[in-house]
């Protein structure tokens, strides 16, 4: 039914990607190229997975979307909603504690056009973990299994779980968590290399992974200091895993998925792109911005963003901050169009 890393890479042969066939109980969804954008709030926003889809992600999922009735209809939950012209296929995350409500959020974000239903057992934000959800939930196996079954009966697609190590280093407990999440029903793993308490401190290991990948018959993606093709290799040679998901390494390099599928399909990797290059990169993804969040919100957004992009340019650090102080969309258009002038001059 699957299909994943190519094991001649053991044997001295490089790393190969294969495509992962999902099963749900009535739907069937095929990934064809297993490199993954991982979901992360206030980043993997409709804007940005586009974006990365465009430049090789062969998944990419939206932001995680609160499962709880009272937040499900907030403008920021509506904002995160899958679209059914996102590219395909089309993944949402969902967080929460409670079976019945994961189930309904499950239902109605199917009935938008969602072919992909992941939960998040890996967010180790302090205001997630303190509302008992995100990976403070690995140390409750009982609760979740009665997520994950409740979900994976709510609807027809595959249900796929996002999950660390475990709770805390003494604790590593993936693989028990993977052999529930198996047995519920979940069609796929995405496991970040750290657990809860080291945030995303200190470096990823990758063992955990490796022996989830070695007793699991369901495909795991690896997670976790993937920022090069030397790190990607790495990894699944390490792992085993059938595919990679790729978080901060991303932000702001979204050409970064461009060359990780290139190096793994063995075709010539691009370069990195040149100041001018990155630009349009910033101006493609600014425009989708405005238009998706509107002046307010899409200004504040662009900020964000432009943080990222501004390290891979050669401006000072005043001059990045002074896109900080700009209050309108078209203030800073105006900039923008300015900076690409100064980069396109030398």
């Amino acid at each position: 039914m699957m299909a994943g890393f190519d094991q001649s890479a053991r044997q001295g042969g490089a790393p190969t990607l294969d495509p992962i066939v999902l099963q749900g109980r009535d739907e069937q969804v095929r990934i064809e190229f297993p490199l993954a954008l991982a979901p992360m709030a206030g980043v993997s926003d409709r804007p940005f997975r586009q974006l990365c889809h465009a430049q090789g992600a062969g998944l990419v999922f939206n932001e995680m979307v609160s499962s709880k009735p009272e937040l499900r209809d907030t403008r920021k939950s509506k904002l995160r909603r899958i679209h059914p012209d996102d590219p395909e296929p089309r993944a949402v995350q969902l967080l929460g504690n409670d079976p019945a409500d994961l189930a309904a959020a499950a239902r109605q974000a199917h009935a938008d056009g969602a072919q992909i239903i992941d939960i998040n057992l890996g967010c180790p934000a302090k205001k997630v973990c303190r509302k008992a959800a995100g990976s403070a939930l690995m140390a409750e196996p009982d609760t979740v299994a009665r997520l994950l079954e409740a979900t994976v009966a709510a609807v027809p697609c595959p249900v796929t779980l996002k999950i660390r190590t475990g709770p805390e280093e003494s604790q590593r407990n993936a693989p028990q968590i993977a052999a529930i999440a198996e047995q519920a029903g979940i069609a796929m793993l995405s496991i970040h290399g750290r657990t809860r308490t080291q945030k995303y401190n200190g470096m990823a290991e990758y063992d955990t992974i490796r022996r989830v990948v070695e007793e699991r018959g369901i495909p795991v993606l690896a997670n976790g200091d993937i920022d090069s093709i030397d790190s990607a290799r790495r990894v699944l040679e390490t792992t085993g895993a059938a595919g990679l998901m790729v978080g901060r390494a991303a932000f702001g390099r979204p050409w970064l998925f461009a060359q990780l599928r290139a190096a793994l399909e063995g075709q010539p990797v691009p370069e990195d792109p040149a100041p001018i290059d990155v630009m349009s990169f910033v101006r493609a993804q600014f425009e989708n911005i405005y238009s998706h969040y509107g002046n307010l919100m899409g200004v504040r957004i662009a900020r964000k963003h432009w943080g990222w992009y501004s390290s891979q340019l050669p401006f000072e650090e005043g001059m990045r901050k002074q896109f900080n102080r700009l209050e309108t969309i078209e203030s800073q258009r105006r900039w923008l169009d300015r900076r690409e002038a100064d980069v396109q001059t030398g």
